[in-house]
């Protein structure tokens, strides 16, 4: 007698199917999550946590309230330059300007309130953490604001400046991450310290650049000079492999010199390594907004591996 037809393949369609709308909800679910990072700008924030921590494994700082003090103010004043430029980027980044201007009130209010907490934070540390957590935020508004005199060239903002634009955003960022958590702990800054200092420069002055090949027919637009948009993409990748060996060069000279451990500036040296992969493919990729996001992360690794170490050695 002919036995009945199984039904094993047919549970095992629904198993799948449900495995695949399982899956297919938490991507959708992971891709609204880091929409709302990426866009707000929030995944900037954890990233300066990371160089915060960075500096505390290298100097072997005490744990403080730097990492939050930092990660409250880089968020709060990213948040505001792309409430402020909104209209400018909604054609080289569409889906990030229709995203602020959905929810912009939201966003002031979250800047406003995530800069206060920030800078109150930052008292605890006494007056240079303070000093120090207010300098990106001065940095950006006179960066941004039309307050140059024009005499003979059409030039009103620092931001319009050749090098000077992406050297005072380096800056303002390389030296705070740094001295805040060294003030926190009540530390000195030493010949360590001044080669973190550099080597954050560099690497935040190669982001700056790399973010502006994104943004080249923008800048032309507004009169922007970068890199990009006075000497191509092409001298632009060749200038930006020069600032990735030198980075590398300067730890190795701080290796030699007794500033750095050997395996701490090997660690660090795997940001500017993973740069140059970045680099190398400006202009000749379609997505400059990915390559964007692989500068910004470049530190997580060195984050990582320091990380890593701790908790091994």
């Amino acid at each position: 007698m002919a036995s009945k037809p199984q039904r094993q393949p047919e549970i095992a369609d629904k198993t799948v199917g449900w495995s695949d709308s399982a899956r297919s909800g938490i991507l959708s679910r992971w891709r609204r999550i880091w929409k709302i990072l990426e866009y707000s700008s929030a995944y900037l924030a954890l990233i300066a946590i990371a160089k915060i921590y960075i500096v505390v494994f290298v100097l072997s700082l005490q744990m403080s309230l730097a990492p939050i003090v930092a990660g409250l103010v880089t968020f709060a004043i990213y948040a505001v330059d792309r409430l402020t430029h909104v209209e400018t980027d909604r054609e080289s980044t569409p889906g990030r300007a229709a995203f602020v201007r959905q929810h912009d009130d939201s966003l002031y209010a979250l800047a406003a309130v995530a800069y206060g907490i920030g800078v109150a934070l930052s008292v605890l540390g006494g007056p240079v953490a303070f000093a120090f957590a207010l300098l990106p935020g001065g940095v950006w508004i006179v960066y941004a604001c039309d307050w140059i005199p024009a005499i003979e060239r059409d030039v009103h903002r620092l931001k319009d400046i050749l090098v000077v634009n992406s050297a005072l955003i380096a800056a303002a960022w390389a030296v705070p991450i740094v001295v805040v958590p060294i003030a926190f702990a009540d530390a000195t800054i030493g010949p360590a310290a001044v080669v973190l200092v550099v080597y954050f420069f560099l690497g935040t002055f190669t982001n700056v650049e790399v973010a502006n090949v994104r943004d080249t027919e923008n800048d032309r637009q507004e009169g922007v000079a970068t890199l990009p948009t006075v000497f191509g993409i092409a001298r632009t990748r060749q200038f930006l492999y020069g600032l990735a060996a030198l980075t590398i060069a300067v730890l190795g000279y701080a290796a030699f010199g007794g500033y750095l451990s050997a395996p701490a500036a090997t660690i660090l040296a795997t940001g500017p390594v993973s740069l140059l992969g970045v680099i190398a493919l400006l202009g000749r990729v379609e997505s400059d907004k990915m390559l964007t996001l692989g500068a910004e992360c470049t530190r997580l690794p060195v984050f990582l591996a320091f990380a890593v170490s701790v908790v091994v050695w």
